[in-house]
Formats: structure tokens, sequence, C-alpha cells
């Protein structure tokens, strides 16, 4: 019996990670940026550059430290 994850766990941790760190991180820079809209927040120009290098140090990050958040939750990391 092998101890590798679930093909599906991986894939849903991917999915679940995009989304959270969409969210979470794209909230707080439209917070800091003043980028907060009535229907949730709108960013254009340097913060979404930023949002988008968060995004990837999030996923970088993970690799090296063991896995990100959704990998622990469903125990898919490799």
């Amino acid at each position: 019996m092998s101890t590798a994850p679930a093909t599906w766990r991986i894939i849903l941790a991917a999915i679940l990670d995009f989304f959270t760190i969409f969210a979470v991180g794209g909230y707080v820079i439209a917070k800091l940026t003043g980028n907060v809209t009535e229907s949730g927040f709108s960013l254009s120009g340097m913060p979404a550059v930023l949002l988008f290098a968060v995004m990837i140090g999030y996923f970088v990050a993970g690799r090296y430290l063991g896995g990100t958040l959704w990998q622990r939750i469903l125990r898919a990391r490799r």
C-alpha cells in the first residue's frame, strides 16, 4: 500500500490554496491600498502585481516549509 496522497487531494488542496490566498491576500492588500469596494475589492496596477507576488511567495514558502495550509489540512503533501 502506498503512502502517497491521493491525486484528488493534491488537486483540491491546490485549488483551495489558490482561492484562499487570493481572497485573504487580495483583501489585505486592498485594505492597505484603499481598494476595498462594496462588493469586495478591486486591484489593478501595482497592488495587483503585489498580490501576484504574494501568491507565488505563498506557494514557494509552502514547498520549503512542509506544505501549504490546505496541503496540511487535507494531508496532501508529497
